[in-house]
């Protein structure tokens, strides 16, 4: 029997639950999902497949990452809610694909860890796995492992074996309308320019799950657990001297009040220099060097390849006056003499993320 495998926390239960129902089947995952997006996204949720497969001992196939072909047969429909009509397009294409992989290994028979999912609908679900299976010669085959129970038990399953859990179903379009009924950003779907990692972003998790792999082939002891802390993105930001933009390197949790300010150096305290309005500070490169242990030549160097957020942060917090400051903190070539202008888009939020303990 061919699985179509969607995530590790849908798969892990329903995988184990089909080996007790076909203790004669041959299981094979086929993890084919090119409405995972970003890619890093899609490649962490591929990458916790793996390790749930490796566990239950069955064989895994990844399907080709054809996101164009999938972004054209949605076009149209990409304000549909969860459960509307672009997700019968998604299902559709997937147990297409899916049920004619089945076909070209052979099988008898497919199904898909789709049907576990809390949030999809069960019946949507039956209605195109049989469709495609009565076309092709394949038997859909649909369990309901929700009943009894079956959702609970799928939950503590997976928090038992650390398995990657999602807050999102997968695509950009469903993302974006959970967010901004969150009202919360859809930071998924960026990255800084100068590819930092930040904090509780799609790259940290991969990192860490990477690790936990790492660990679990050298059977070192391990944990994840959660924290929550101040969370701080940086959407876009600028420096103009004399209405002329000039390079200029935002340290984390670096925020203001409206936006944009203007002013000018009013006093110095050590190595900071103080703009006379909102609480803009700004240190020199050689400053920032000098304390980060780094031999940055420009500005716009740092801006494009900075040291990791955790030094940044550490570095901060030998410029400001308390641990809890949010003011803004500025590195530049040369600390600017005349009237200056800045924008500073950001936001700083409480968020929860998980982090990776070894003992």
């Amino acid at each position: 029997m061919l699985v179509h495998i969607c995530c590790s926390v849908d798969s892990h239960y329903f995988l184990q639950k089909l080996q007790e129902e076909y203790p004669q089947e041959k299981l094979t995952g086929f993890f084919y999902d090119p409405n995972i997006h970003p890619y890093s996204e899609y490649y962490l949720r591929l990458l916790d497949v793996k390790r749930s497969c490796k566990m239950l001992g069955i064989d895994l196939i990844e399907g080709e990452y054809d996101v164009e072909k999938w972004l054209s047969l949605v076009k149209g429909w990409e304000s549909e809610p969860e459960k509307g009509a672009r997700c019968g397009i998604c299902f559709d294409r997937r147990f297409e694909v899916s049920a004619h992989k089945a076909k070209e290994l052979g099988e008898s028979s497919y199904t898909s860890t789709l049907l576990t999912s809390p949030k999809k609908s069960l019946e949507q679900l039956q209605v195109a796995g049989d469709v495609l299976g009565e076309n092709l010669g394949i038997k859909f085959v649909a369990p309901d492992y929700r009943k009894n129970s079956g959702t609970q038990e799928q939950n503590i399953l997976a928090k038992e074996d650390a398995l990657y859990r999602q807050d999102y179903c997968g695509c950009l379009y469903a993302l974006n309308i959970q967010r901004d009924q969150q009202e919360k950003l859809a930071d998924e779907l960026f990255v800084p320019i100068s590819q930092q990692i930040q904090p509780e972003s799609i790259e940290e998790r991969i990192e860490m799950y990477e690790r936990r792999w790492a660990l679990e082939e050298a059977n070192k002891p391990h944990k994840i657990i959660k924290q929550r802390f101040l969370n701080w993105r940086l959407t876009m930001g600028w420096l103009k001297v004399r209405k002329v933009v000039t390079p200029a390197h935002f340290l984390p949790y670096s925020s203001i009040k409206n936006e944009y300010s203007r002013g000018k150096i009013e006093y110095t305290v050590g190595e900071v220099y103080h703009m006379n309005r909102d609480e803009v500070r700004f240190i020199t490169l050689t400053t920032y060097n000098s304390l980060a242990d780094t031999n940055y030549k420009n500005v716009t160097e740092l801006i494009f390849n900075p040291p990791s957020f955790a030094d940044e942060v550490t570095l901060r917090s030998k410029l400001s006056v308390t641990p809890y400051d949010l003011s803004v903190i500025m590195v530049v070539d040369e600390i600017p003499t005349k009237k200056v202008e800045l924008r500073c888009q950001s936001r700083t939020f409480s968020d929860v993320k998980e982090v990776l303990i070894e003992f």
